[in-house]
């Protein structure tokens, strides 16, 4: 998994709307990149809603927002037109950027074990240097967690 110092991983992909959305995008800028394992999922709502709810405190703070899961564009896009987030989700069918970062891991669920996205938050800096990695991420307090050791 990605630690604190290390650079920001290049790569591409495609946003909910089948646009390219790239690194290079984020180049001078602080970012958020949060990974969730499914869309319209309980957990994954709750996190994605609120960074959604609090987008304006969040930018205020200079930080652009990236959400990033393994759903296909189409899944992507009804999630974000059922919410209405203000920042983009990538949809990384392929995991190529998911591998990059570290995220895909096994898990256990219910005395199963599976491969799958573990939800982590990035957070990097205007030199897309990481500077914390928050892994214990708290659905609804994920903004919170991210302002609070600003």
């Amino acid at each position: 998994m990605l630690q604190v110092g290390d650079h920001l991983p290049e790569f591409q992909g495609l946003n909910q709307e089948g646009e390219s959305v790239s690194s290079e995008d984020f180049k001078g800028k602080k970012l958020v990149v949060f990974f969730y394992p499914k869309a319209n999922t309980p957990g994954c709502t709750a996190e994605a809603c609120d960074l959604n709810n609090n987008f304006k405190q969040l930018k205020a703070e200079g930080y652009q927002l990236l959400g990033i899961s393994a759903d296909p564009v189409k899944a992507q896009k009804k999630f974000h037109e059922k919410f209405g987030f203000q920042y983009p989700l990538i949809a990384d069918e392929s995991r190529e950027i998911i591998e990059k970062f570290g995220v895909w891991q096994l898990k256990k669920f219910m005395g199963r074990e599976f491969m799958g996205i573990v939800r982590t938050t990035f957070i990097f800096d205007e030199n897309g240097i990481c500077t914390r990695v928050i892994e214990k991420v708290k659905t609804k307090e994920a903004a919170k967690q991210i302002l609070d050791e600003n």
